[in-house]
């Protein structure tokens, strides 16, 4: 029963910690930062048809990549690959910055998204490997609002930098951090970690990163770059069936798929993945073109056009955390899904109605419903996927979750080019038989939105109000889309809730952040977060008194499990983990002592249990672990070797922490 602890340099495991963050923070703003800096990239490359891909292959490369990194950091360790994903990561943000147009800069943000997955999945993953268990779920709390801090600050970030510097800084900024980050990593972080083999699915990895890649294409250039009937977008559509039904024929063989043909099945996880997939699409065409209405049409700053972001953000984030706290005290999800749904539709719809002279107030109203609808269902989605599934598919199923999502980011990005590209020709088009234009102005706007500050009055008030309408229609289909989601959501089953999944936190809600975690990770995790809620509420009295010390208080209650647990330990070496003074811990002692449950070492240096002591060690863990056991009992460990394991570990891990002492004398 005894567990030896393991104790860890703070200041080491601070600056651990601290790189791991930046790392995962460079990464995730690179997803939203450059939104803001588009007009002026344009601007200074051309290539406005091309403007989508540049948020779009960030986004694919990151998301396919996602489970490639975590699976080979299991096997093959993970300093070395985050290190190597850093490495990736500062070659594209350099290669990004230095683009002399924007098929370059299209490739080189591929190249970013790549290390990007890997510097977001890896992270997570080393915390597992420098944090003690009890501590875990307060630190990947952390992590998960790196998510939220950078889709805040992303935008705003960008319009900063190209106001104050130049486009080129959005990447650029990432080296000096991106150093720091490494130089700690290599310095501190150690090289050894959990091994565990696997037979990674290259075949379905690469047929379904293909195949996403085939349709986006196809959304991107379809009936703008090439007619739809065009070979080209044919042949996507086809390459896209093939890479599908390959991608199909290798789940079916693979011995560890990065999708499990299985889930399909289950109508939680269809529903879900769906209803993730349009957030995705709606969240992430709104980041995208919005800063370019308000740069190009009303003329603001990049620095303001975040600005202008951020009701949409706060209200994505405050319904996000609000509904998750509902939703675990309640137990009921379905409502906020609907909802949210519904209200992310009327917020599309009011952004459609978008003209050059709207008011900054309105506006932000629009965005503020917009993001409140959206974060009713980002948090939802992740929880519905977990509740519905087996244990052993419990890992890939939240990973299938924000897979969707991000994939369904891509989309949405693609989707909203094809759709403002083919608007604003036909508006030009039509300009141009009522208002004298320059010769080649669409091509010209195509080049550098700003063109227009050089037109004649008339014609530079009819060309905005031909862009704000292209923009206009962007959000217009996105409507009904979103009317599809609150259609789809009312056929998500309402099931009563595991325990462990009413303890998803912000970072799995919030985003699009990447997980590869085993099922175990994602029960432990829930455990974790369980456990510690329980600590905050005099746990060591209510232990006492499941276990047959009523009488006993909670301080003597924490000694026995702890010298239980830990093993004989020096007064003082307790009093400091208790977090009191020796004076002050010393009745409780004394209590014990009077009892037979505890004596000094013949040295008498320590204290140790006695026999009697022993027994009651064991009471105690005993009923601890029966109150851990209850909490995954519809997980059925008993079919589970890992999960009796995993019951077996955590007591000794969870009582007697330093994290969880009893109340003060």
């Amino acid at each position: 029963m005894h567990v030896q602890e393991t104790r860890r340099d703070a200041g080491g495991l601070g600056l651990i910690l601290g790189a791991l963050m930046l790392s995962m923070l460079l990464a995730a703003l690179d997803q939203t930062i450059v939104s803001t800096a588009l007009p002026t990239i344009v601007g200074d490359l051309g290539g406005l048809d091309h403007l989508s891909w540049v948020v779009t292959s960030y986004m694919l490369a990151s998301t396919v990549s996602t489970p490639l990194w975590g699976k080979l950091g299991d096997q093959y360790g993970r300093k070395r690959l985050f290190e190597g994903a850093i490495v990736v990561f500062l070659a594209g943000s350099a290669l990004c910055g230095l683009s002399q147009n924007m098929g370059q800069l299209i490739g080189f943000r591929a190249l970013q998204g790549l290390g990007g997955g890997g510097l977001m999945v890896l992270a997570q993953a080393i915390v597992a490997d420098v944090v003690p268990a009890r501590e875990r779920a307060k630190y990947q709390g952390l992590f998960g609002a790196v998510f939220a801090v950078s889709s805040i600050a992303g935008p705003l970030l960008g319009g900063l930098f190209v106001d104050h510097l130049s486009w080129h800084w959005v990447f650029y900024v990432n080296l000096p951090i991106g150093v720091l980050a490494l130089a700690v990593v290599a310095a501190v972080l150690p090289a050894g970690s959990r091994r565990t083999r696997h037979s990674i699915d290259y075949f379905g990895i690469v047929f379904l990163g293909g195949a996403a890649a085939c349709l986006v294409l196809v959304t991107t250039w379809g009936g703008g770059v090439y007619p739809w009937g065009d070979p080209v977008i044919i042949g996507l559509g086809v390459a896209a069936v093939v890479l599908g039904l390959l991608w199909w024929l290798a789940e079916r063989r693979a011995a560890e798929p990065v999708l499990p043909l299985r889930l399909f099945r289950l109508r939680a996880f269809n529903v879900a993945s769906l209803v993730g997939f349009i957030v995705g699409l709606a969240m992430f065409g709104a980041l995208t073109y919005m800063p370019l209405f308000l740069q190009v049409v009303q003329g603001i700053s990049p620095t303001l056009s975040g600005l202008h972001l951020l009701p949409m953000m706060a209200g994505m984030l405050g319904t996000s955390v609000v509904s998750g706290q509902i939703i675990s005290r309640t137990g009921r999800y379905k409502p906020f899904p609907i909802t949210g749904s519904a209200v992310a539709a009327l917020g599309l719809y009011l952004l459609s109605r978008l003209h050059a002279g709207i008011s900054t107030l309105e506006l932000g109203l629009y965005l503020l419903v917009l993001g409140i609808g959206l974060g009713m269902v980002m948090q939802v989605l992740v929880i519905v996927v977990q509740n519905a599934v087996d244990f052993d598919d419990l890992g890939v199923a939240t990973s299938g979750a924000t897979f969707f999502r991000s994939i369904g980011g891509s989309f949405g990005v693609a989707l909203a080019g094809s759709i403002f590209t083919s608007r604003l020709t036909d508006d030009l088009a039509r300009l141009s038989g009522t208002v004298r234009l320059p010769p080649g102005l669409a091509d010209a706007v195509q080049g550098d939105p700003t063109v227009i500050r050089r037109l004649p009055p008339e014609a530079a008030r009819a060309f905005l109000e031909a862009y704000s309408d292209a923009i206009a229609r962007v959000f217009l289909f996105g409507a009904p889309v979103a009317l599809a989601a609150f259609a789809v959501a009312w056929l998500l089953p309402e099931m009563p809730l595991r325990e462990t999944t009413k303890a998803a936190d912000l970072g799995e809600g919030y985003g699009a952040a990447p997980t590869e975690r085993s099922s175990l990770d994602e029960v432990e995790r829930g455990l974790w977060r369980l456990a510690g809620a329980e600590m905050r509420r005099d746990y060591y009295r209510r232990l006492g008194d499941a276990s047959g010390f009523p009488d006993l208080p909670a301080g003597s209650v924490w000694l026995v499990t702890r010298l239980g647990t830990h093993g004989r330990q020096a007064g003082a070496e307790l009093a400091e983990r208790a977090g009191v003074t020796v004076e002050e811990g010393r009745p409780y002692a004394r209590e014990l002592v009077e009892r037979g449950l505890i004596r000094r070492t013949e040295d008498g240096s320590c204290l140790e249990l006695t026999p009697d002591g022993e027994r009651a060690a064991d009471r105690l863990v005993a009923e601890a672990r029966g109150s851990l056991a209850r909490l995954v009992e519809d997980w059925r460990p008993g079919e589970h070797p890992e999960l009796r394991e995993l019951l077996d570990r955590l007591p000794g891990e969870l009582l007697g922490a330093a994290a969880d002492r009893p109340a003060g004398p």
